[in-house]
């Protein structure tokens, strides 16, 4: 995935009211731009530090730009443009980047399944049954370890998705948990038992009932991102 026509760098004054940010850009301008981040963004951005933004020339939009690459507090970049992720994953999946799950003669997105009103984020037809694969973007990464974490705050919603897929799993069907770290220097990614024990304990129920976890990394500058390869998963 290009940057098209490209993004502008700036430097983060503060992030506010979870969907604000101020920055300012490399010529001086002072801008309130989209935050288009829901989580805490926790470790993954730094007052002061770098930042990458996309922006819209629509007269009809509220703020003129959306923030896309953060410098973390590591040195790290990070894709906090969370919307991002399933497009990422899609372009990986149709070029068959995620050996995994090659060989799906169709793909639809956004399907409602499940026993709690749910959408799966993408569902893989394969000539033996369907596969349902839930994407989560993953920045959070820590001081002195190559390892990410899911995720940065408490998720319910993330708990009802692996409660869904573990249905699926029981049920026989194939259900694929699939961590997208949006992060540089990433080796490895682990559920963040500290920040919500109840998603790591779901993230393994759901491993025991069946479900399959998988986790990629990107390449990631200012010009692109793209899935290249894949990570452990340390459960």
């Amino acid at each position: 995935m290009h940057f098209s026509p490209g993004l502008e760098e700036g430097r983060l004054i503060k992030r506010y009211k979870r969907f604000l940010a101020d920055i300012e850009t490399v010529s001086g301008e002072l801008m309130t731009i989209h935050c288009p981040n829901t989580g805490s963004m926790f470790n993954c951005m730094v007052e002061g530090g770098q930042v990458w933004f996309s922006r819209s020339n629509d007269p009809k939009r509220k703020l003129p730009g959306t923030w896309e690459i953060s410098e973390t507090p590591q040195g790290r970049l990070a894709c906090v443009n969370t919307g991002r992720a399933n497009r990422l994953i899609e372009e990986a999946l149709l070029a068959g980047v995620i050996t995994e799950l090659r060989g799906f003669t169709a793909l639809k997105r956004e399907v409602a399944y499940g026993q709690e009103n749910s959408r799966i984020d993408f569902r893989l037809e394969y000539p033996q049954g369907f596969a349902y694969v839930e994407v989560k973007s993953v920045t959070l990464g820590f001081d002195g370890t190559r390892i990410a974490a899911f995720p940065d705050a408490v998720t319910q919603r993330g708990a009802k998705h692996l409660r869904e897929l573990a249905s699926l799993a029981r049920q026989g069907v194939r259900a694929v948990q699939l961590y997208c770290v949006n992060l540089t220097g990433i080796d490895a990614v682990r559920p963040a038992e500290e920040i919500d024990p109840g998603y790591a304990a779901a993230l393994r129920e759901a491993v025991a009932s069946g479900v399959e976890v998988l986790a990629y990394g990107v390449s990631l500058t200012p010009e692109a991102i793209v899935v290249d390869r894949r990570l452990d998963v340390l459960l």
